[in-house]
């Protein structure tokens, strides 16, 4: 890059000015992490736009990381944000306003340039394809009280959930490190994600009813989009993706239940794939396409001197609750009369992406092998491409 170029991106972009930030603690905004030398002070050239910052203070031998803290910010263009380490609390802290406005002209006078690390803006891509349906409005409805997501303060809000191999050996990570915040001494709460039941009930009902109604949540689905997300699609794909990073980059058993609720309710839906909600269906595949990619990346996975990544080891396993969802999922579309062309080619993606990084094979019963169909076969489910600005119902086959 051209210096002409690259003071251009200075000026327009944001900053993230971090005042004393201690050696060798990691910190991270997006995709991308940074190791603290003795001349960091932040990074320039990030992207206006919603971002999430994270850091994981460590030891003084460098050996040691502490739980990481992550928040969400939404920023326009040629903003600063300054943040000052507190070393009693051991987190970043914003400054006076007077502070403030002494330091973001400093920044504007480019005095901090050269301890300033650049956004590595090739990685950008990346990071909009993980972030593309959150808003300041999604930040704003489920941020915690001051914005941090810890998973030190989490242990208490899930001691009663059943949990994975990976979820058990996070809640273990908690309990045993030494820079773990008691719970009891904290007086902060998580995030106000939506909730998911996991079973639905209504008083009045037959059984058999009730039984439709948790075998196919449609209807729940339907009744969650008016009432919590205000008929808007987006705003429900913004919460899955707010609470994939903030799990992945934040390391939050919180957010990790959270995105496994809503995975389970799209992928437990039978109806809504293909009569009411066709183009929210092709857009959420998409999503978990991307996250799942990300993810699985050998080279990727969250922090690595803080614990391992969420997305290791424990996915390979055929008995987790993505690999059963996917199986019946990729059933239903593939017995399907009426699907979506678009939708049946992102869930293609998504099979042939999990059967390469993961190993997981898709039997069926059908007489249809998968999901790829001869060209005239009889069985084969209509394939209708749908107009995306068009209404969002299957035409009749």
């Amino acid at each position: 890059m051209d210096s002409e170029t690259a003071l251009k991106l200075v000026k327009q972009g944001v900053t993230l000015l971090l005042l004393d930030f201690p050696y060798y603690s990691l910190f991270g905004i997006d995709t991308l992490v940074f190791s603290a030398g003795p001349i960091f002070k932040g990074v320039k050239m990030i992207p206006p736009g919603v971002h999430f910052v994270f850091y994981s203070s460590a030891s003084r031998d460098g050996k040691e990381f502490s739980p990481i803290i992550g928040f969400f910010i939404d920023v326009g263009p040629s903003e600063v944000i300054v943040r000052k380490w507190d070393h009693q609390d051991e987190r970043l802290v914003k400054v006076s306003e007077e502070e403030e406005e002494r330091y973001c002209q400093a920044v504007r006078s480019l005095e901090f340039d050269k301890q300033l690390g650049p956004y590595n803006l090739s990685q950008y891509g990346y990071w909009k394809r993980l972030s593309n349906y959150i808003t300041k409005s999604t930040i704003e409805r489920i941020e915690p009280i001051g914005g941090e997501i810890t998973v030190t303060c989490e242990s208490g809000m899930v001691e009663n959930i059943s949990k994975s191999a990976m979820e058990k050996a996070l809640d273990e990570q908690l309990k045993d490190s030494k820079f773990s915040t008691p719970v009891e001494k904290s007086q902060r709460r998580g995030c106000y994600y939506t909730s998911i039941p996991r079973v639905i009930k209504f008083k009045g009902i037959r059984g058999e009813e009730l039984t439709s109604l948790n075998m196919d949540k449609t209807q729940l689905l339907e009744s969650l989009i008016i009432k919590d997300y205000g008929g808007s699609e987006d705003s429900l794909l913004g919460e899955l993706q707010f609470a994939f990073i903030a799990f992945l980059m934040g390391q939050s058993l919180e957010a990790f239940l959270q995105w496994k609720s809503l995975v389970s309710l799209f992928l437990g839906c039978s109806e809504a794939p293909f009569h009411t909600r066709s183009q929210l269906y092709t857009k959420f595949i998409k999503v978990i396409y991307d996250q799942l990619k990300y993810g699985l990346h050998k080279d990727r996975g969250g922090i690595k001197p803080g614990g391992s990544a969420l997305l290791d080891d424990s996915w390979l396993s055929a008995d987790s609750f993505l690999h059963h969802l996917c199986k019946d999922f990729f059933l239903l579309v593939q017995e399907a009369s009426v699907v979506d062309g678009a939708l049946l080619s992102r869930t293609r993606k998504l099979r042939v992406l999990l059967e390469k990084k993961l190993g997981w094979e898709f039997q069926s019963n059908s007489a249809v092998a998968g999901m790829y169909f001869e060209k005239d076969d009889e069985f084969a489910p209509v394939v209708e491409m749908l107009d995306e600005d068009g209404p969002n119902e299957a035409a009749a086959a």
